[in-house]
């Protein structure tokens, strides 16, 4: 019974910390930070509201309706019949009634223009998400490399503390020189404190990362480490694929779609509308109970009343012809900077080649080899740990090279809008 409870135990603190510890893949934090994210959420709010709004487009004008009296004389003796007089009475009680009808290519017009609002949100939704993925993606891609600096600078403190130890027994049993021994404690102590920054920039980049999937900032997260690089061939730079790509453009581009349907439902009020009236009197005396049935138009085409419709559809239109100007400001400013970062980007991976096939491999064999010499006693500690430190160095600078071209890429994933 007690190995049963004891079992359970376990499996249930195992459970527990297996929901605690996620390891997550960069398209899974990007596919939760899209679910979760209330920034988003808002954009897709803002298009629903439009929808709706525009159902109301196809109401008609509240009818009206009246009571009271109609051509009834202030002296009340005259309401009254006087036979003798031959005098028939006067006045009446009249209920009316009033309704407009909707022109219906207004009311189509409204609706249309109402409904092409939400399309603009749609597009803005896309330009934050865009920006949200670049954030992730930074922060993830900088994690990625600090693990890695961090593995560098654990085999450094694993190589330092085997220098150290050597030295001291040698220096004890006089087989070696103690020049190098101070260097390499201060050379350990210093990636001691290097550990520390790393540390820190671990814990920024997961309260990062768990703010921007919306969840509380000290939930445990681990990241898988694998990355891809991503080919962007030179028709990623063409006018057309970047007019395609960009959210931002096409909002604007939807934008104008708005002010266009805008116009017409601005022009679309200058037409007339109709509508009907209904009298009915019941005479206060004598007098037969009596009807009117009026037809009514307005006629907003009037010079009068048409200048401010007018005036608003002819400010559309020079509204389109700024966000024209603006498109095409955006698209030569991500031409220039997808040209730049691509070009940077194709820079920096040669460069890493140069360090992954030549440099790291050189200068390893290079400490390899100092070590097994000193291991045979016939180099000094100081050689060691002047090969020790060139690679080490260098692995760091090629870390910093690889950080470089990894946010390029996504840079450019985030000019292309590439997910």
């Amino acid at each position: 019974m007690f190995k049963k409870l004891y079992f359970a135990i376990i499996t249930f603190h195992f459970v527990i910390a297996s929901q605690a510890q996620t390891t997550m893949a960069l398209q899974d934090i990007l596919t939760t930070m899209e679910k979760n994210n209330p920034g988003l959420k808002m954009y897709e709010a803002e298009a629903r509201a439009f929808n709706e709004e525009a159902k109301g487009a196809y109401s008609w004008m509240a009818p009206e309706a009246g009571a009271g009296l109609f051509m009834t004389p202030y002296n009340t003796k005259e309401i009254k019949a006087n036979p003798s007089m031959m005098k028939e009475g006067m006045g009446f009680f009249m209920i009316s009634a009033q309704q407009m009808f909707p022109n219906k290519r207004k009311q189509d017009a409204e609706a249309a223009w109402m409904r092409s609002m939400s399309t603009v949100e749609t597009e803005k939704k896309k330009i934050a998400y865009n920006e949200l993925a670049y954030n992730v993606k930074k922060s993830y891609y900088e994690w990625v490399v600090l693990l890695k600096k961090q593995a560098v600078l654990d085999e450094g403190s694993r190589i330092l503390d085997f220098m150290i130890k050597s030295a001291e027994i040698r220096y004890k049993n006089g087989l070696g020189k103690i020049s190098a021994y101070y260097k390499a404690k201060a050379a350990l102590a210093n990636i001691d404190n290097m550990k520390l920054m790393l540390d820190n920039d671990l814990r920024q980049k997961r309260i990062m990362l768990n703010s921007l999937m919306y969840r509380k900032v000290d939930t445990e997260l681990t990241i898988d480490t694998l990355y891809t690089w991503k080919d962007f061939p030179a028709t990623v730079l063409d006018s057309a694929y970047l007019t395609s790509r960009r959210s931002d453009i096409q909002a604007l581009q939807r934008s104008m779609e708005v002010n266009n349907l805008q116009r017409d439902a601005e022009l679309a009020k200058l037409k007339p509308e109709f509508g009907i009236r209904y009298d009915h009197m019941i005479g206060l005396s004598t007098q037969p109970a009596q009807f009117t049935i009026m037809g009514m138009v307005k006629f907003p085409l009037a010079k009068w009343s048409s200048k401010m419709n007018k005036a608003k559809a002819e400010s559309l239109v020079w509204q389109n012809e700024s966000l024209k100007s603006q498109q095409q400001m955006i698209l030569n400013e991500a031409t220039g900077m997808a040209g730049s970062a691509r070009a940077e980007l194709e820079t920096k991976k040669k460069q890493m080649r140069l360090y992954e096939t030549q440099i790291v491999p050189s200068l390893r064999k290079n400490f390899q080899t100092m070590e097994l010499s000193y291991e045979q006693n016939t180099e000094q500690l100081f050689e060691l740990f002047d090969a020790w430190d060139a690679l080490n160095m260098t692995q760091l600078e090629y870390l910093d090279q690889l950080k470089a071209a990894l946010l390029l890429q996504a840079e450019l994933e985030r000019i292309l809008e590439i997910k």
